[in-house]
């Protein structure tokens, strides 16, 4: 929600799914617009750490990278794939570019 820009846009759903929207809104005291915007975004965001360990698992990208893509940081990530049981790949490039990120960072 940091984009102060918006755009409208319109979905026809289920009225079982806007019957879901009405119950959360309910229970969270807010509107339908607001309830959907918020579970739209939680939605990207799991979307994003699915894709980030599927690139991950598939050897296309590096831990940090993944971390990047899924908008986490890098302890997160690296507990998205303990939880996900993907194993841990390592390679001397990535090893050197985390050393050098880690102190970058102190």
């Amino acid at each position: 929600m940091g984009d102060v820009r918006s755009e409208s846009i319109s979905a026809r759903l289920p009225e079982s799914v806007v019957g879901e929207i009405e119950a959360i809104a309910g229970a969270e005291k807010t509107d339908r617009s607001i309830t959907m915007r918020k579970l739209l975004e939680m939605g990207i965001q799991e979307w994003k750490k699915k894709d980030a360990l599927a690139s991950y698992r598939g050897g296309k990208v590096t831990l940090w990278k993944a971390a990047e893509m899924a908008g986490v940081s890098l302890r997160e990530m690296m507990d998205l794939i303990k939880e996900a049981k993907v194993p841990y790949q390592y390679d001397t490039d990535a090893l050197e570019e985390y050393v050098e990120r880690i102190l970058k960072g102190l």
